[in-house]
C-alpha cells in the first residue's frame, strides 16, 4: 500500500512539472472537486458500439481543447463530466476500451487527424514574460532554442495517449515555431507515427546548410496486435496559409513521387490513411483512393479525415469507408470493420459513430460506474491539466457575462449576437490609452475572428482565450472620406458573397488559406433547415446538439440531439459609423492586420483620390484581438 501511495505521487509530480522558468513556489496540487451532473440529464447512448475485426477511436480538431466543455448552457453539457469531460476522461475511457478489445480479441488503433494548436487557454495561454509561439516569431536558432525550453505542455499529452498515427495539420504550420516545435519534439516522441506526407519544413542541417525535410514521416508501416500489416499515409489538404519556411505540396503531385509509389506497392491487410482533409470528395482523399486502388483494386482502405469541424462520413467503394469527426472535443469518431480474406471484392461490412464525449457516454460504452471509471492515468492527465491551467492563471475572472452570446444561433446583429458584442468590445477596448481614440473612426475585422461561443457566468482568461484565440494586431489608415470609408465594410461582404456565389457557395481562396467557417456554418444551416427549425425542437424532449446526416448507412450520431438554431452571419463586420460628422469629413478606418490586403484593394477600388498602400498603414492600438474581450468585460460586467 505505501509502495503504491509512493508510485502515485510520483507519476503525479512527473505530471505536473512544468518546463524549464515555469516552476512555481507554490508547489501544493490543484485539484478540483466533482461536480455534479447538468441540471438537465444528459442523454445516454442509443445502442452499443458493433465491434469489428479492426476498430478505430479517431479525434480531430481538439484545437487545445484538452479541458473539455465547463459551460452549463447547452450544448456544452453533451461534452463535459462531473468535472469537464476532459482529457483525463478520454484517457480513462481508451484504457478500458482497449481492456474491451483485449477480451473480445480484436484490434483497436487510435488516430488523430492534425490540428493541436489555436483555440483555448491551454494551448495559447502563456504566462506573461513566457514565449508565446502564436504570437512571436523566433527567426534566430538562438531564440528557437528559448521557446522550445518553454515546452508545449498540452502536446505532452496528446502524445501520452496510445495513439498509433497522428497527423499535422494546417494550424501547425501557421507559425514557423510551431512547426519546429513539432519536428524537433512531437514528431519524434511518436517514433514514426507523426506524418506529414506531404509537409516539409526548411531546417540548417549539421553543416549548417538550409535543407528541406518531412516535419515528421512521410508514411509509416506497422503490425497490429492480431498481426495485420498496416500502411499509413498522413496527408494535408492543400493549403496555402503557411508560414515561410514551411511547404506543403499540392496532393495530386504528392500521388505521383516515387516514395509514395514505393510506399503503396506491397499489399497490407489494409491502408490507414490519416490526415487534416475533408472526407467530401470535392476535396482530395479521392486523389489518394485513386492512385491505392490503381495498384490494389479490393485491398480495405481505412480514412480519417479532418479541418471543416463537422461530422461526415462518405464510402468511396463497399469496401473503404472515410470518417470526419468534428471540432474541439465535442465528438470522438468510432469506426469498424469486419475483414475478410485478401483478393474479395464483397462489400466490407463497416460501422461508424459520433460519440459525444462525456462521462454518460464513456461510462455506458465501457460497462463502467462512477466508481470504477476513473484509471490512475486518467486522474494524472486531469491534474496536470488544472496544473497548467492554474500555471497559465487561465481561472483569472474579468467579469460575469449577463447571458449567453452566441456566434450563429441568433441574429446578427443582436443583443445576444457575440459579434455584435465584439464590435461594441472593439469601440472601447481599442481606444483605452489611445490618442487616435477622440477622432471619429470606423473599425472592421473578420467574423472568423470568433471562433467560440461566450456563455453566461464568469467571463475567465480561459473564456477570453476560446472565444478569439488569435493575437492579431489591429491597423489603421488616416483621414479616410466617411463617405468612402462606410462602403468598405459593404464591399468587403459583397466580395466575400460574390466569390462564394461564383463557386457555387464555396470560396476557394479563403479555404485555401484555412478558413472552414463557410463549410461549418453550411452544415450547421442544413441542420437547421432539415429538422425544421424551432418547430421540430418544441415537439421533441431532447437536448441540444448536432443531428449528422451523412452518405454512410445506418445512424451515425451515438445521442439524438434536437438541432441548434442557425442564423446567417457576414464575413466582416465592424461598428457604426460615427454620428453627426459629415460625409466628406476624415476619419480613421481601423482594421485587424489579417485583412490588411484585401481592405486597401476594396479601398483603392472606391475612389481615386489617393492610392492607398502598406505605406499609409500604422498601428492602431497595442491591444490585440486575444485581450478585446477581457477588457471590455473589466469595465461592463463588474
Amino acid at each position: 500500500m505505501q509502495l503504491a501511495s509512493l508510485l502515485a505521487l510520483s507519476l503525479a509530480t512527473l505530471a505536473v512539472r512544468a518546463c524549464p522558468g515555469e516552476e512555481h513556489g507554490d508547489n501544493h496540487a490543484h485539484i478540483h472537486e466533482r461536480r455534479a451532473y447538468p441540471k438537465a440529464p444528459l442523454t445516454p447512448p442509443s445502442s452499443p458500439l458493433v465491434w469489428g475485426d479492426v476498430n478505430i477511436i479517431h479525434t480531430t480538431d481538439s484545437h487545445g481543447w484538452l479541458l473539455g466543455h465547463q459551460k452549463t448552457s447547452f450544448p456544452e453539457p453533451n461534452y463535459r463530466r462531473v468535472r469537464y469531460g476532459d482529457l483525463g476522461d478520454f484517457s480513462s475511457f481508451v484504457t478500458h476500451m482497449k481492456q474491451l478489445a483485449l477480451e473480445k480479441d480484436v484490434d483497436l488503433l487510435m488516430v488523430d487527424s492534425g490540428d493541436l494548436h489555436d483555440g483555448t487557454g491551454l494551448s495559447d495561454g502563456f504566462p506573461p514574460g513566457s514565449v508565446d509561439a502564436h504570437e512571436v516569431r523566433a527567426t534566430t536558432k538562438a531564440s528557437l532554442e528559448v521557446m522550445l525550453t518553454l515546452c508545449s505542455q498540452t502536446n505532452r499529452y496528446m502524445f501520452d495517449l496510445p495513439y498509433d498515427i497522428m497527423a499535422i495539420g494546417n494550424h501547425e504550420l501557421y507559425i514557423y515555431a510551431n512547426t519546429y516545435d513539432m519536428y524537433k519534439h512531437f514528431a519524434p516522441s511518436l517514433n514514426g507515427r507523426y506524418l506529414s506526407s506531404n509537409v516539409n519544413i526548411t531546417v540548417a542541417d549539421a553543416h549548417g546548410n538550409n535543407v528541406s525535410v518531412p516535419v515528421g514521416d512521410r508514411f509509416a508501416k506497422f503490425t497490429t496486435r492480431k498481426g495485420r500489416k498496416v500502411t499509413s499515409l498522413g496527408v494535408l489538404f492543400d493549403f496555402t496559409g503557411n508560414d515561410v519556411n514551411t511547404t506543403v505540396q499540392k496532393v495530386e503531385d504528392m500521388v505521383k513521387e516515387q516514395w509514395f509509389a514505393e510506399a503503396i506497392n506491397d499489399e497490407p491487410d489494409f491502408f490507414l490513411l490519416v490526415g487534416h482533409m475533408p472526407v467530401a470528395k470535392t476535396d482530395h482523399w479521392p486523389t489518394v483512393f485513386d492512385a491505392i486502388r490503381a495498384v490494389h483494386p479490393t485491398t480495405p482502405i481505412l480514412i480519417f479525415g479532418g479541418h471543416t469541424h463537422i461530422r461526415d462520413c462518405v464510402q468511396y467503394d463497399g469496401r473503404s469507408m472515410a470518417l470526419e469527426s468534428g471540432r474541439y472535443m465535442e465528438t470522438v469518431g468510432w469506426m469498424s470493420a469486419k475483414l475478410d480474406q485478401k483478393g474479395s471484392t464483397d462489400d466490407i461490412a463497416f460501422t461508424r459513430r459520433y460519440l459525444d464525449p462525456n462521462r454518460v457516454t464513456y461510462e455506458y460504452h465501457t460497462g463502467r460506474g462512477n466508481d470504477s471509471f476513473d484509471t490512475l492515468k486518467g486522474q494524472l492527465f486531469t491534474l496536470g491539466l488544472n496544473k497548467l491551467a492554474e500555471t497559465y492563471n487561465l481561472s483569472y475572472q474579468f467579469g460575469v457575462a449577463p447571458q449567453d452570446y452566441t456566434i450563429t444561433q441568433v441574429p446578427y446583429p443582436s443583443n445576444n449576437s457575440l459579434l455584435t458584442l465584439f464590435t461594441e468590445a472593439m469601440s472601447y477596448a481599442l481606444t483605452i490609452n489611445n490618442t487616435c481614440g477622440a477622432i471619429p473612426n470606423i473599425m472592421i475585422t473578420n467574423s472568423g475572428s470568433q471562433r467560440f461561443d461566450v456563455y453566461s457566468g464568469p467571463f475567465t482568461k480561459n473564456d477570453q482565450l476560446t472565444a478569439s484565440p488569435f493575437a492579431d494586431p489591429f491597423l489603421y489608415v488616416q483621414n479616410v472620406p466617411l463617405s468612402i470609408a462606410k462602403q468598405v465594410l459593404p464591399a468587403l461582404n459583397n466580395a466575400g458573397a460574390n466569390n462564394r456565389r461564383a463557386l457555387s457557395g464555396f470560396d476557394e481562396e479563403a479555404y485555401a488559406r484555412g478558413e472552414v467557417n463557410m463549410v461549418y456554418h453550411a452544415w450547421l444551416q442544413e441542420m437547421d433547415q432539415r429538422n425544421d427549425g424551432p418547430t421540430r425542437r418544441a415537439a421533441q424532449n431532447l437536448t441540444l446538439g448536432y443531428v449528422t446526416h451523412d452518405s454512410c448507412p445506418g445512424v451515425g450520431d451515438d445521442t439524438l440531439h434536437s438541432p441548434l438554431s442557425f442564423y446567417n452571419v457576414p464575413d466582416f463586420i465592424g461598428t457604426d459609423a460615427p454620428a453627426g460628422v459629415a460625409d466628406d469629413a476624415p476619419i480613421d478606418l481601423v482594421f485587424v492586420d489579417f485583412i490588411e490586403a484585401q481592405l486597401l484593394q476594396l479601398l483603392n477600388s472606391l475612389q481615386s483620390t489617393k492610392t492607398f498602400t502598406t505605406a499609409d498603414v500604422q498601428v492602431y492600438s497595442s491591444v490585440l484581438g486575444t485581450a478585446v474581450l477581457g477588457l471590455y468585460a473589466q469595465k461592463y460586467w463588474n
